[in-house]
């Protein structure tokens, strides 16, 4: 990204190493930190000691915010949005907040408008249908 063009995530303009990067949603984010903290358990007699401040209050604030628990679920949710064509910003926007409207979730991810793409409010609303059902039965 050029040094004149500031960055603005309503257009996807989130400079490049963030538009090839993976992200993760928060929910992918506990589990592999829960398996970590698993780890680390086994290792010691007194895994406090293994586990500095900061690793903990990562794994409090993720566990807190995670829509999804189940691996299952975690894996799911990102096959259902994965479908859609999204950017992996979009992706875990729209995993960790959860709208319930496609009115909601434009308003959190604009750049489900941008021209040349096909995210009506019928794809977008399916797109949430999908999701609430794998919540609903996690």
């Amino acid at each position: 990204m050029s040094g004149e063009e500031e960055e603005n995530a309503a257009e996807l303009k989130i400079g490049d190493e963030f538009l090839k990067a993976k992200c993760l949603m928060n929910c992918e984010v506990s589990l592999i930190l829960e398996h970590k903290y698993e780890q680390l358990q086994q290792v010691s007699e007194d895994p406090m000691n293994q586990v500095s401040q900061v690793f903990e209050k990562s794994l409090q604030y993720v566990k807190r915010f995670s829509r999804y628990k189940n691996p299952d679920a975690v894996r799911q949710v990102r096959e259902i949005l994965s479908r859609h064509q999204l950017t992996e910003f979009e992706l875990c926007v729209l995993g960790n907040l959860c709208p319930e409207s496609a009115e909601e979730a434009v308003a959190m991810v604009p750049s489900l408008r941008t021209k040349g793409r096909t995210h009506d409010d019928d794809a977008i609303g399916k797109m949430l249908v999908d999701l609430s059902l794998v919540k609903k039965f996690e």
